[in-house]
């Protein structure tokens, strides 16, 4: 796991080490900071520190979003240093350690937490993998009381959890139960991929869930053993990203955490096994339900040279080639009858263990030889011919723009993802570099750089041990391992030849029309945004904010959405948001747009909303003009060619299969038009429904749902009122003026929950026998105009999820991610609906819906404690106050604001109406909605469980 060199780099990591705290490091860490090894210069802005035990920490003040942190605690080790009667415990461990320790009760460690405001799995998580176990805290507010009690919780986790046997005993299901919500083909396809990749190294079977057989038995002593012998200070690094005086958390780090000392032996570190020498070989998994794939791996040995400028060079390099790959084989499957549907190459190493180049794709069933000739002839063209200096420069101009961006907006980075940054950059063993180095490292980088030179590198891409091919179908494939091997060998024989060169292409979109005149302007003071009315009607609603530097927010809002669509049939655009931008424009396909446009930061989503149509986009103040002159061209001349929807329909048995495997995607497809009381706009098409629908289809439907009804345009973000203005003006404020939108279908606006279901709905999936879900959920309202009622249910529905997680999660260990959630239509009047849902075993079907129908009771019976509350109000509380400093929540807000005013003061009481909630409202809420009569249940079953007798 570890290199040697690491141990060898002593000496230099004290010396850097130490220049950041005032102690000699008495301890090495196991991991020590990459540029204690590197000419590349760390982020000085990062207090990097080691303490007197080894612990490492890093320490960085960032103020976005305003007042908050994230705090991240990573263990040097997974299931990668299990003993072989160990397997799965390092994930087991990391369970524990919300279990109890010597000063926390295990009822106490997220209470305590809850009433500083943090949610469990939303800010209070952690996750094990092969090489590290990371716990993660986002703070909602760096105040002295929850950052001590935070890093008291953290200290406490990794230095006294208990692992009582009984505690052990009672969690033992819960890790059983998260097995089985695992056990996809997806896991199944990785599990097959490492066998073929690392035959014979420990990583192969070493999977973090581990050995059922092992979790159901292991004693309390194998547990410690794993604890002292891998929790321990020098393989633990502290990470606090927030806005706090760095001078003051670092001492508090101090405080918390430089009297740890291990205890008992440490643990050795593990003999990951070598890349052994292989020939070409073949793999096959038939596993029902996959996606049909087929991948062509390299294997070698991973790269253990330490981070420096030159290995960036050399990497930059390579990647430079893989990307014209990429887009060359991404545009290969945006072809009529393309031989994939979508395909990559790329490198990457593993936990330490291999490194591999790869090409792969995803096919149709019955078509692998027509992916696989593709992908390796694709390959190897680039090999023999290269990549042009056109297709080069591309590359680094893309490159490069998003490197600018980043340097733009540095000042505003979030928290999380810096947090998140520095765990990658221990686990990677990469300096953590500030983006001004990235970009200067780029540009050195690429100062000169020819396709000349780039051609002499793309060789050594795709070398190793193989090729080894793994097929993963649902289906048998005729002839087997051996029919796959001949094709594959029959392809490397077939001659290629050198790619054509592309026509230069201009953009074409850029003048609509006279520039529109501005009709009127008026200030919503109260939520910081301007109303701009165009003489054409267009209205467009600017919020400028400083809450990321470099990114304005665009959405274009028109027509009826779903209103416009046919309550009692399908209608072809349900399949739009799926291939709307696929399709490019009409004068450019989506390949053209992008060659057109390399180097510009700009984005083009489309979604078909209750009561609109919705065109959205990212950018950053210097392409604000291009990304409305693209938004536009999308609204006026959507492309929607044949080869997108084409290739959706041929996919779509693929889809259908795949979301049938799991109970969990088998419900999300049969009960979405169940839900809605039989609305068609929510249900799948059938086989024969899909066949019959056409790209004329639609086209037509869609171009006519967009070219009716007012326009709405909102911009948020680093943008001032006039710079918005100016770039409307030519674009949507030089359209025609439109009319109203048309006349919805009749009963199109009706939308109704299914009736009350005694017995439950008995729904099936295609999975394990073992697997099952239950659900069950209750009417309640809208947010149409009054979202009043809505927040409140919303509150109501966290106080049943902490019951929930205690009762069915915890107490009787039924589920492992037990949900509850609440939902309100702001689209159709009187539609909505709280839902508990959990995966389960499948004979467990009668206790989930007893324990539902106990925990339902008991609020009804009684109100909740002020203090369990407070445990479910703060967290929400806290997540909007930090959705409310950055632009997505206020584009969303904004949306309709500019038609309907008076969602204005809905968007300004929202926080003070859930602290107005008091636990009698939570039991009246409860009478009133949550009732046995009606509510609606159903089970998800395996198809493949034998029949009852």
């Amino acid at each position: 796991m570890r290199s040697a060199r690491l141990f060898l780099l002593a000496a230099a990591s004290l010396a850097v080490l130490t220049a950041a705290a005032p102690a000699l490091a008495q301890v090495q860490p196991s991991d020590p900071w990459a540029q204690a090894a590197s000419d590349i210069p760390a982020d000085s802005n990062v207090r990097f520190g080691v303490l007197s035990n080894g612990m490492q920490y890093a320490i960085l003040r960032n103020a976005t979003p305003p007042g908050q942190a994230s705090f991240r605690l990573r263990i040097d080790a997974g299931s990668l240093m299990e003993n072989e009667n160990q397997l799965g415990l390092a994930h087991f461990m990391e369970h524990m350690a919300f279990n109890g320790t010597t000063n926390i009760p295990e009822n106490d460690l997220l209470r305590i937490l809850e009433r500083r405001g943090l949610a469990f799995g939303a800010d209070t998580n952690a996750y094990t993998s092969f090489d590290e176990t990371v716990y993660m805290l986002e703070l909602p507010n760096a105040a002295d009381g929850t950052v001590d009690d935070s890093l008291r919780i953290m200290r406490e986790q990794v230095s006294e959890a208990l692992m009582a046997a009984d505690a052990v005993d009672d969690e033992r299901n819960v890790i059983v139960g998260e097995e089985r919500l695992r056990n996809t083909p997806g896991l199944r396809s990785i599990k097959a991929q490492l066998g073929l990749f690392a035959p014979g190294q420990r990583i192969s079977n070493r999977l973090p869930l581990g050995d059922l057989n092992i979790i159901r038995t292991a004693p309390r002593e194998r547990f410690v053993e794993f604890y002292q012998g891998y929790y321990r200070p020098e393989r633990a690094t502290f990470i606090a990203v927030g806005d706090f005086d760095v001078d003051q958390l670092e001492a508090k780090v101090r405080a918390a955490f430089e009297s740890w000392q291990p205890t008992g032996p440490a643990g050795p570190e593990p003999d990951l096994g070598t890349v052994a020498p292989r020939g070409p070989e073949t793999r096959i998994l038939i596993e029902p339900g996959v996606q049909s794939s087929i991948e062509l791996g390299y294997i070698r040995a991973p790269d253990r040279d330490p981070d420096s400028v030159a290995e960036r060079r050399e990497n930059l390099i390579r990647r430079l080639g893989v990307a014209v790959l990429n887009r060359r084989l991404g545009e290969m499957s945006r072809a009529d009858n393309p031989p994939f549907i979508n395909a990559s190459g790329g490198e990457a190493e593993l936990a330490d263990s291999f490194a591999a180049a790869s090409v792969s794709a995803r096919f149709n069933p019955g078509e692998w030889k027509r992916a696989l000739e593709a992908i390796e002839q694709e390959q190897r063209r680039l090999i023999q011919y290269g990549v042009s200096d056109a297709e080069l420069q591309r590359e680094i101009t893309e490159g490069r723009a998003g490197l600018e961006n980043a340097v733009a907006g540095a000042a505003t980075r979030r928290t999380p993802n810096l947090a998140g940054g520095l765990v990658s950059a221990v686990n990677s063993r990469t300096v953590f570099n500030t983006p001004q180095t990235s970009l200067d490292l780029f540009n050195a980088a690429v100062d000169g750089l020819t396709a000349a030179q780039v051609n002499q590198v793309l060789p050594t891409i795709f070398q190793g041990e193989g090729p080894l091919a793994l097929v993963v179908t649902p289906v048998e494939i005729e002839g087997g391992e051996a029919a796959v091997t001949a094709a594959l060998e029959a392809s490397r024989l077939a001659p290629v030849s050198a790619p054509a060169a592309q026509a230069q292409l201009e953009w074409p979109y850029a003048a609509f029309g006279a520039p529109g005149a501005v009709e009127s302007r008026s200030e919503l003071e109260a939520v910081g945004a301007t109303v701009v009315t165009f003489a054409n009607g267009v209205r467009l609603t600017v919020k400028p904010t400083n809450f990321r530097d470099e990114q304005i927010l665009v959405s274009v809002r028109t027509g009826l959405g779903e209103l416009g669509m046919p309550a009692d049939r399908i209608d072809a655009q349900g399949l739009a948001p799926l291939v709307f931008t696929a399709g490019g424009l009409g004068r450019l396909s989506a390949d053209e747009l992008s060659r057109v446009l390399n180097g510009r930061i700009y984005s083009a989503g489309f979604a078909i909303e209750g009561d609109s149509y919705v065109l959205s986009g990212a950018t950053r103040p210097e392409d604000l003009q291009l990304q409305t002159q693209v938004l536009a061209a999308y609204l006026t001349d959507p492309g929607l060619r044949p080869a997108p929807f084409q290739q959706i329909k041929t996919f779509f048995p693929q889809i259908i299969a795949q979301q049938m495997a799991t109970p969990g995607g088998a419900f999300g497809l049969q009960a979405s038009e169940l839900l809605a009381g039989g609305d068609k706009r929510e249900a799948l098409p059938t086989a024969a429904e899909m066949a019959a629908m056409t790209n004329d289809d639609l086209r037509a439907s869609v171009t006519r749902g967009l070219s009716t009804g007012p326009i709405d345009v909102v911009m948020v973000g680093d943008v001032t009122v006039e710079d918005a203005i100016a770039s409307i003006a030519p674009t949507f404020g030089a359209l025609p003026a439109r009319g109203p939108d048309a006349t919805p279908p009749a009963g199109s606006d009706q939308r109704r929950f299914p009736a009350a279901t005694a017995t439950p709905v008995r729904l099936f999936h295609t999975g394990p026998a073992e697997q099952a879900l239950a659900y069950i959920a209750w009417p309640t309202t809208d947010a149409v105009s009054d979202r009043t009622e809505a927040h409140r249910i919303s509150i109501m529905s966290e106080v049943l999820k902490l019951r929930v997680l205690e009762e069915i999660r915890e107490r009787q260990a039924l589920a492992y991610s037990p949900g509850v959630g609440a939902a309100a239509s702001d689209a159709f009047a009187g539609y909505g609906s709280v839902s508990i849902r959990a995966e389960i075993a499948a004979d467990k079907e009668a206790a989930f819906f007893a324990a539902v129908e106990e925990i339902v009771a008991r609020l009804r019976d009684e109100p909740p404690s002020e203090d369990e509350l407070n445990r479910a109000r703060l967290p929400v509380i806290e997540s909007l106050r930090r959705s409310q400093a950055g632009n997505e929540y206020w584009l969303a807000q904004l949306g309709e604001v500019a038609e309907r005013p008076g969602d204005i003061e809905q968007i300004l009481t929202h926080i003070s109406d859930l602290e107005a909630i008091t636990p009698a409202d939570i039991q009246a809420l409860a009478r009133q909605y949550l009732k046995s009569d009606t509510a609606w249940r159903a089970v998800v079953v395996s198809s493949n469980a034998p029949a009852a007798q």
